[in-house]
């Protein structure tokens, strides 16, 4: 995320903050927190240019992480692993699984009874 601040934030400068600046350098808050601290300026000028990283840092509490994309979305259940794009192409290959698992022992089933 560092690279965002270099390239959009204009309060951030060598890894300091202007906004919080008073005779002395102060770190930037962001990249010193671990527990998602973000300044106004970032919150309100910065993130709303750039709609996947909004979505990515202000949804992380609101939603879950999906397993093959990565992409943030609201769970319906709690055991919910994909976001519902996913979860539509995972249904098909699962369902698809199934089939071929269901014909395989049919046909297994059939040999063993012609004998």
């Amino acid at each position: 995320m560092g690279v965002r601040f270099d390239t959009y934030c204009c309060n951030y400068v060598d890894g300091n903050c202007l906004l919080l600046d008073d005779g002395e350098e102060h770190s930037c808050v962001q990249l010193i927190s671990k527990s998602g601290i973000f300044c106004n300026y970032f919150k309100n000028a910065v993130l709303p240019a750039d709609k996947q990283l909004y979505t990515e840092i202000m949804s992380k509490e609101r939603g879950k992480r999906c397993v093959l994309c990565n992409s943030y979305f609201k769970p319906k259940a709690k055991n919910q692993r994909y976001c519902p794009n996913c979860a539509e192409k995972q249904k098909r290959i699962k369902a698809s699984e199934r089939q071929r698992r269901k014909r395989a022992l049919k046909s297994r089933f059939l040999i063993e009874k012609a004998f």
